[in-house]
């Protein structure tokens, strides 16, 4: 590349310079030559926004290692340091793989730093802090709590803190962990940091920048790629759920017996059809398989493999999930990389920017929850100059005269369709904003207590609420939770007023677990001889003799050791799939509004296979039969169905509207659903809600029962938890809004 073919790239260092001369770049792409000359300032945030693989990673290392190498060479004291923060380890090692080839020739330090990197590295970073650091916002908060003394000494050279898959964090947990954790360095060094966030592109791009920098948002830079561009190839497919060839009753009175029952037998019939359309299409060719619970991951690689096994070919399917051990996933990642044919099931740990190369097609099980994370994922797909190619498959109820009102709609179809066409339009959701996230502020008390050895009330509003991320809070608020947080001991206040952790507060601390803001059952880890294959959630019960399904193979449960938290595992002919967590997320208005506007218009998008179609005009036929255009309260049974086609907030406060009048309400996937009521008592409790609304949501929280979400909520006081629970499920003047406009229909 010559100089005179881009403004940017004279401005790198001579080292990036000669690698993108290797690679036989011909131009940078658009998004690095608006980054590189504002990254490279370093004086300002920066918001980098741009599909997968379209070079948003380089457009801030190429400018953040040139600047880095400049201050080094110019002698700055301390010695000049990167921070990268990525949300998965797996994402650390890939980048420190590329950051490796980067800086050949330079001996920049580089340290990645997570559970699986050596004590040695860490410690060498510790000596000699600078270069780079590639960190999980786990393994940072380990150091605030176990190093808060050296922070001022490790970080002392700051240069800028790089924040990869920024979209991942933006209304998490982790997310606003990471930010509190950015101020507290900003607060240690007693100045700004620039933060460069590497996001997919996003509906609403000022909401995210906000987020990267809470309350100072419109001084963000962002630089969005106008090459996002992609011609698409997608297809719908419908199919109606068969049962299996052996229930679950028949099987367990088979395996007392001793006999082995093949795991096709105990698998719906549409999850066979759905599997060998995979096979058939897949094979030969490196592809992504998404499906929504590890559940169902775990179904199809095993599925497939067996196939594979079956028809004596060469295996091509393969498993991915966080659940996996390290070598497992690893072996998955490379074997993409390197362009073997391999179709990989996998959850969302593949949807981010882990360099794996391209894949033929995305498989999408389950119709999706977000339009911004099926972006993602196709991402993956036509990443060569090729189309994307997206298979979608949805399963729905058969029909029979007992089949519910809900089920006869067959939303799933059409929130997929609808989602396709909302992804087409370049419509995605914007990122949540608005949680008090009390429970990670519990989190963040009790770690900067460790970090300084005790902290006042007054360091702590200024650290965390004043300049920190939780300033949605009032001091009212701030007071009463950490009066909760001493009646639970996780503080105790010493005579000079200091703030230290009581005896519960000290006991989570020095867990290991206390690093991770969010939530997880108890994991135990899987042995195969003395081969770890991963770790395993239970919250089931498992028992020795037991059949388990992991890794896409099947395994007999040999020995449970509650102490160790260990499993031993043979290979068996049988196996039953493991109960996984997980929570599928809230669906937004957009997207309820189109799936009504399809019903009313009954136009068959030109995506649906022929399953699909008739799915899909079963759903129409069945919507214009029950009115629902005009009639959007209506009765089956004993029972009222509200369909308002609004958000799950708004839906969920419609519910807690009606248990409020005594009515027992739920939010029942698109519906509000009443139980034992007719629609003249659902209207009677919607006009006594609009005329009698509650003072906030907050009060209206008081109604729900169990709202209890995050990892320390147990620890916050009552109208503490409804004040969260409110901040995220709910929307108290959009169901006010919703409940006048349906009792203006008959």
């Amino acid at each position: 590349m010559s100089e005179a073919a881009s403004s940017s790239y004279s401005l790198l260092d001579p080292h990036i310079q000669r690698w993108i001369w290797r690679q036989q770049w011909e131009h940078l792409r658009d998004v690095q030559e608006q980054a590189i000359p504002v990254v490279l300032a370093g004086e300002q945030d920066v918001l980098i926004g741009a599909a997968t693989a379209s070079g948003k990673t380089e457009a801030a290392f190429f400018p953040a290692l040139t600047g880095l190498l400049q201050a080094r060479d110019a002698g700055q004291a301390p010695a000049p340091l990167l921070l990268y923060v990525a949300p998965l380890k797996a994402l650390i090692n890939d980048q420190f793989g590329r950051l490796e080839l980067l800086t050949e020739g330079t001996d920049l330090a580089l340290t990645p730093w997570h559970g699986d990197v050596s004590a040695s590295r860490k410690t060498r970073f510790g000596k000699t802090p600078g270069g780079v650091l590639l960190i999980t916002p786990e393994s940072l908060e380990a150091l605030f709590v176990r190093r808060g003394t050296e922070i001022a000494r490790l970080f002392g050279g700051l240069r800028q803190i790089i924040i990869d898959e920024w979209h991942a964090f933006i209304g998490t947990e982790r997310g606003v962990q990471l930010q509190s954790q950015m101020n507290r360095l900003e607060v240690v060094l007693q100045r700004r940091i620039p933060r460069v966030g590497l996001s997919a592109t996003l509906g609403d791009m000022s909401l995210a920048a906000n987020e990267l920098r809470p309350g100072e948002g419109e001084a963000v830079i962002p630089i969005v790629s106008t090459h996002d561009e992609q011609a698409l190839h997608v297809q719908l497919r419908g199919y109606e759920r068969l049962p299996p060839k052996t229930s679950a009753k028949e099987a367990e009175a088979l395996s007392r017996q001793g006999k082995d029952v093949p795991i096709e037998d105990v698998t719906h019939g549409d999850e066979l059809v759905i599997r060998d359309h995979l096979f058939r299409h897949l094979r030969g060719q490196s592809n992504l398989i998404f499906a929504n619970r590890k559940r169902d991951v775990e179904l199809y690689a095993e599925l497939l493999r067996r196939k594979s096994q079956e028809q004596r070919l060469p295996e091509e399917f393969f498993v991915h999930h966080g659940s996996l051990s390290r070598d497992l996933r690893h072996h998955v990642e490379q074997s993409l990389k390197v362009g073997k044919p391999l179709s990989v099931v996998c959850t969302s740990t593949l949807e981010m920017g882990v360099d794996i190369g391209s894949v033929a097609s995305i498989a999408q099980i389950g119709p999706p929850h977000q339009v911004a994370s099926l972006r993602q994922r196709l991402g993956r797909s036509g990443r060569r100059g090729d189309p994307a190619v997206l298979r979608l498959y949805v399963t729905e109820s058969s029909l029979s005269p007992h089949t519910p009102f809900l089920d006869r709609l067959r939303p799933g179809v059409y929130q997929a369709a609808a989602m396709v066409e909302l992804l087409v339009e370049g419509w995605c959701e914007p990122p949540p904003s608005g949680y008090l996230h009390l429970s990670t502020l519990i989190q963040q008390v009790m770690s900067l207590i460790a970090q300084y050895g005790g902290a006042s009330a007054g360091d702590l509003w200024r650290s965390l609420i004043k300049s920190g991320p939780f300033r949605q809070l009032s001091q009212a608020q701030f007071t009463a939770l950490l009066r909760a947080m001493g009646t639970h001991e996780l503080l105790v206040q010493s005579t000079d007023g200091l703030l230290l952790h009581g005896p519960v507060g000290e006991r989570l601390v020095n867990h290991y677990g206390f690093y991770a803001a969010f939530s997880a059952p108890e994991e135990y880890t899987l042995y195969h001889g003395a081969k770890i294959i991963g770790k395993l959630p239970i919250d089931s019960p498992i028992e020795t003799g037991g059949l388990l399904v992991f890794a896409g193979r099947r395994w007999l449960i040999q020995d449970i050791d509650a102490d160790r938290k260990a499993i031993s595992l043979v290979p068996s002919a049988g196996g039953i799939l493991p109960l996984f967590g997980g929570n599928a997320g809230l669906i937004r208005r957009e997207i309820r509004e189109r799936m009504r506007t399809l019903y009313i218009e009954g136009l068959t998008p030109s995506f649906l296979n022929r399953g699909a179609a008739r799915l899909f005009a079963q759903g129409g036929a069945f919507f214009r039969d029950a009115q629902l255009e005009t009639t959007p309260i209506v009765q089956e049974a004993d029972q009222t169905l509200l369909l308002p086609w609004q958000s799950d907030q708004v839906l969920n406060t419609l519910a807690l509207l009606l248990r409020r009048c005594g009515l027992t309400a739920e939010r029942e996937g698109i519906a509000v659903t009443v139980q034992k009521s007719d629609s003249d008592m659902v209207r009677r409790g919607l006009e006594h809600a609009v005329a009698h609304p509650p003072t906030s949501a907050v009060e209206l929280a008081t109604v729900a029962e169990n709202k209890i979400n995050e990892k320390y909520d147990e620890y916050l006081p009552e109208e503490l938890l409804c004040s969260e629970f409110a901040s995220r499920f709910l929307d108290l003047e959009g169901a006010l809004q919703t409940a006048g406009t349906l009792l203006d229909r008959p």
